[in-house]
């Protein structure tokens, strides 16, 4: 979405900082006198990088590629009013007393986590940490990564999580941003605040996480020396959305009823409805969902699917190997494939590091008893079919275990442009199935920002009706369902 550089009085632009596990974009938006249009300026690679003892993020270089992004906002946009920041979850870098970084910040598939999930078990068991937390269970959750980190242990240090570590280099202040302080294990599920009882006896440091802010607040103004890089001639505010980027997605659906389920499909699946309370019942947390702060005090009642990740991992598979990969061809050839093929478990461990994905799905058919698939389009077909049964299988747990009827399905993010695997979806889950925006994540922080500005105003409700009107998308209904006249 891209609109002419004529800024009409009372529109206000801002620039969205949005990092995904696999790419990052800092994108230009135009919001306000009923325009909503987005501009990317800057589109960079993230992703793992493997060191002898593990993995981890090349925070820095994400860094100056924000800084590059945030010099073109000011230079395309010399009005800009604000930037925000969304990133994925959990990961967090250590600063000590006087601001310095300790190390580079972990990957949340490093394997550190395995060897202390026991241990923090032993101190609080896995159903009173439901009870108190009501996150799923995943092996990378930040308490897992602090236990297995000694480097927390050393007082006077705070961890930040990877987008309030930015903003802590880009403004001066530490702050940790709600929704993504809901994904560390250390949020109490009902209040919203720290849970310091928890914080203790899991023998943490009483001052390691930063105070809370939710989104729709101010940070601070960039500071002095970021101003004078960017070539700055007034403060620029730094404010905070729904950080989390699965929060700023789950805002950027366009629903229009609250009977809607989502699928945030980017290198993982979020699957889920939007709730008022979160669900902490055993049968929840047997199920494995979680319940994370969304915008507006929102609980974002969700499951993590393994998404596009078994796709992208493929595609590298087969390009390191020599072969060229039209990933978009091998679809549309594996759409002519009959139904009925095998399937996977998307969830299953094995698929979660990076490596030969091909060779890992192929034996995981065998495993089952299943035809092998024989081709690069056989074996998409495969991950599609899982993945939207996977899907469906999800949508209807939540559907059962929160009470909250789902009538219609919104799949966002780059999986909204997967045709067959969107049609897949409506078919597997016999729901109409709305597919867009791509840009869910990135419209989600830029609305929460120009409510913040005042470009916008009312409830999340009012600013989805701002995304109804300006983005284009494509209903897939269940195959021998017609549309409605």
């Amino acid at each position: 979405m891209t609109g002419p550089r004529v800024i009409d009085p009372g529109t206000v632009e801002l620039a969205a900082v949005d990092l995904g596990a696999s790419s990052g974009r800092v994108m230009l938006g135009r919001i306000g006198s009923g325009r909503l249009e987005l501009t990317e300026l800057h589109r960079f690679r993230n992703g793992p990088v493997r060191l002898p003892d593990g993995l981890y993020w090349d925070v820095l270089g994400l860094y100056q590629d924000v800084l590059v992004g945030l010099g073109r906002a000011v230079r395309q946009a010399p009005g800009l009013a604000g930037a925000a920041i969304d990133s994925w979850a959990v990961d967090y870098g250590l600063v000590d007393p006087d601001g310095a970084l300790v190390g580079n910040p972990r990957h949340y598939r490093d394997a550190r986590t395995a060897a202390v999930i026991d241990r923090v078990h032993a101190t609080v068991d896995a159903a009173e940490l439901y009870r108190r937390t009501g996150l799923q269970h995943l092996p990378f959750n930040t308490l897992y990564q602090f236990a297995a980190d000694p480097a927390v242990s050393v007082p006077g240090r705070t961890a930040l999580l990877v987008p309030d570590l930015l903003g802590y280099w880009l403004t001066g202040r530490q702050i940790t941003e709600q929704t993504n302080a809901s994904t560390t294990g250390l949020l109490d599920a009902r209040t919203g605040a720290w849970d310091d009882e928890l914080i203790r006896r899991l023998g943490f440091p009483d001052d390691l996480l930063a105070p809370l802010l939710p989104p729709g607040e101010e940070i601070g103004p960039l500071t002095p020396e970021v101003a004078t890089d960017l070539s700055l001639s007034r403060p620029l505010p730094l404010t905070t959305v729904g950080s989390h980027d699965t929060a700023s997605a789950v805002l950027g659906v366009p629903a229009d009823t609250p009977d809607f389920g989502y699928i945030s499909c980017g290198t993982w699946g979020l699957v889920g409805v939007e709730l008022d309370a979160p669900v902490l019942t055993d049968g929840s947390r047997d199920a494995n969902f979680t319940n994370e702060r969304g915008v507006d005090g929102t609980v974002r009642y969700l499951r993590n699917v393994m998404g596009l990740w078994l796709l992208s991992e493929s595609v590298r598979t087969w390009q390191r190997s020599g072969t060229t990969v039209d990933l978009a061809e091998l679809i549309e050839r594996a759409a002519a494939l009959p139904a009925g093929g095998p399937r996977i478990d998307p969830d299953d461990p094995v698929f979660a590091p990076p490596g030969d994905m091909p060779e890992r799905i192929r034996r995981a058919c065998a495993a089952r008893d299943q035809p092998v698939p024989d081709s690069p389009e056989a074996l998409v077909r495969c991950v599609l079919d899982s993945l939207a049964t996977a899907f469906a299988a999800t949508l209807a747990e939540a559907e059962r275990l929160s009470g909250r009827a789902v009538s219609v399905v919104h799949l966002v993010g780059g999986g909204s442009q997967n045709a067959l695997l969107c049609q897949l979806t409506a078919d597997t889950s016999g729901r109409p199935v709305v597919a867009g925006p791509v840009e869910a994540t990135a419209l989600g922080n830029l609305l929460v920002q120009a409510r913040t500005h005042g470009a916008l105003s009312g409830d999340r409700w009012a600013l989805r009706r701002e995304l109804r009107r300006a983005v284009p998308l494509r209903t897939y209904r269940p195959a021998g369902v017609p549309a409605p006249r």
